[in-house]
């Protein structure tokens, strides 16, 4: 299912990136006899981005390194929350540095003198540089889709033994939408988003002897797909 989403999300940025090439007009067609306007540039625009989705759980998240060293469980989804603020060099392309943050449950099988269970706290934040293509269809509305870089920033904390630990690791993320504009400035995001982390990349994030805190660092990757949308102002 996840390898199903990677791939319906390629083919989907790709195609939105393949309707940027106009399409010639035949020979045969009759052209307008007059000039449009053409509109001066002003430089760059920039536009602010709220976010509101829902995260979806991923319920395969393990690392076994022998009998006595490995955990397995999920990392629930939630409500994901958060802002960007983005840079257009051209109509058609942004620049965006983002920031989403999600709090959740992170229910582990693990080893500490014997299998036990904890139901982790975990807070997900994640900072994405985003790269976005945007294909005007008119204008109120606007399909787009992006690829993310960057990392997520994780604090896990075990309940029953209040002990904490955090780890950063690099992430990268893909998204797909359309802003419907309601004026010049204001606009509805409707969106779909798959954000992958890479837990064997940097920092030490652990469930294991000891509950959090110690014992086993992370090395499975695990995924989360949302739905939702936002809002978008253009600010220049």
């Amino acid at each position: 299912m996840k390898k199903l989403l990677t791939i319906l999300f390629f083919f989907t940025g790709s195609y939105l990136f393949a309707q940027t090439y106009q399409q010639q007009p035949p020979a045969n067609m009759q052209q307008p006899q007059y000039a449009a306007p053409q509109k001066q540039y002003t430089g760059p625009s920039v536009r602010l981005h709220g976010y509101a989705t829902y995260a979806f759980d991923d319920n395969h998240v393990d690392s076994y390194y022998s009998e006595t060293a490995f955990f397995e469980g999920a990392v629930n989804g939630g409500f994901q929350y958060g802002g960007g603020i983005e840079v257009m060099p051209s109509p058609a392309i942004g620049i965006e540095f983002t920031y989403l943050r999600l709090d959740s449950k992170a229910p582990m099988t693990y080893y500490d003198g014997g299998t036990q269970f904890a139901d982790f706290d975990i807070a997900h934040n994640y900072l994405f540089l985003s790269f976005n293509k945007y294909v005007p269809v008119n204008p109120k509305i606007e399909p787009f889709a992006g690829m993310q870089l960057g990392m997520g920033i994780f604090n896990v904390t075990n309940p029953e033994n209040s002990r904490e630990t955090s780890g950063t690791k690099f992430a990268w993320g893909i998204k797909a939408g359309a802003n419907i504009w309601a004026n010049e400035k204001v606009g509805i995001k409707l969106q779909a988003g798959l954000i992958s982390v890479v837990q064997a990349v940097g920092g030490g994030l652990y469930f294991g002897t000891g509950g959090a805190g110690a014992g086993v660092t992370g090395f499975s990757t695990f995924w989360q797909f949302s739905l939702g949308g936002g809002l978008v102002f253009k600010l220049k």
